[in-house]
């Protein structure tokens, strides 16, 4: 186990004993300046009780709970990459005890969006749809592309992922589609298209299409296919392991260090706005 810094960031981490809870101890643990302070888990979940390193072999002192108040006392942060009823469950016991969130949860709605937005204005919130740092720099190239290819290319998004995943398209895919859509000064609700079967007519060359596939333990594969006449430009991002989030989610942890309240994102993290 590694040494403790002096005045490390005191972490939790939300959904443990998951896939990516696991990589987030492990990160949290190896990393030079945190420090495990609280893991938490749902009520049904086995794991309670257990070490949360148990699962890597490893021995943190820390123990799963679903008290989310027990495990956010002794925090200054909490990572949460679960389901968005879960999510919004913890950042409401962060504001009661003024605990900031990094958030890697995707599938919110506008009316949960507007709930994480109205309690950034009491705690510090960092969330964003990928926490990938190559994720993010392809958003900025994506928006480059998108303002120089603005006419004369039909835009498609294609996105693949494990078999568990339980949200079509991915929020790094929606991401890629907001910022393209912005950059060409449409809104993403007005030119999307999430489904096509059947005879469907011309394309729409104002459109943004989207296609998702699932299967196998892909981590996450993200292509955004910028198709013209006598040439295709194509911009792919491929994650062959979580630890590219788990190590975004630490830097979000430090840039949050010194916040008490806002929203941000990963452009704010990286410097790239």
């Amino acid at each position: 186990m590694s040494a403790v810094p002096r005045n490390p960031h005191r972490v939790c981490v939300a959904g443990a004993s998951g896939r990516m809870g696991q990589m987030l101890v492990e990160a949290v643990r190896a990393s030079g300046d945190c420090v495990l302070t609280g893991a938490l888990d749902i009520p049904a979940s086995p794991a309670l009780g257990l070490d949360a390193g148990a699962y890597a072999g490893q021995t943190t002192g820390v123990a799963i709970t679903a008290d989310v108040g027990a495990g956010l006392a002794a925090s200054q942060v909490l990572i949460d990459f679960t389901r968005p009823e879960g999510t919004l469950g913890h950042i409401r016991e962060c504001v009661k005890h003024g605990v900031n969130v990094v958030i890697g949860t995707t599938g919110f709605t506008d009316e949960q969006k507007a709930e994480i937005a109205e309690a950034s204005k009491s705690i510090a919130i960092m969330m964003a749809p990928n926490m990938s740092v190559g994720v993010n720099v392809t958003f900025k190239l994506l928006e480059m592309a998108a303002k120089a290819l603005s006419t004369g290319y039909d835009i498609e998004i294609i996105e693949a992922h494990h078999r568990h995943k339980v949200d079509a398209p991915s929020g790094t895919a929606l991401k890629m589609g907001e910022v393209i859509a912005e950059a060409l000064g449409r809104d993403l609700k007005d030119c999307a298209v999430y489904a096509r079967e059947g005879v469907t007519g011309e394309r729409d060359p104002s459109s943004i299409g989207f296609a998702a596939i699932r299967g196998g333990d892909i981590v996450g594969d993200h292509t955004v296919l910028f198709a013209g006449t006598g040439e295709r430009i194509e911009i792919t991002h491929k994650s062959s392991s979580r630890v590219t989030y788990a190590q975004g989610s630490l830097r979000a942890v430090r840039f949050l260090a010194d916040k008490t309240s806002g929203l941000y994102d990963m452009y704010d993290v990286l410097g790239l706005h």
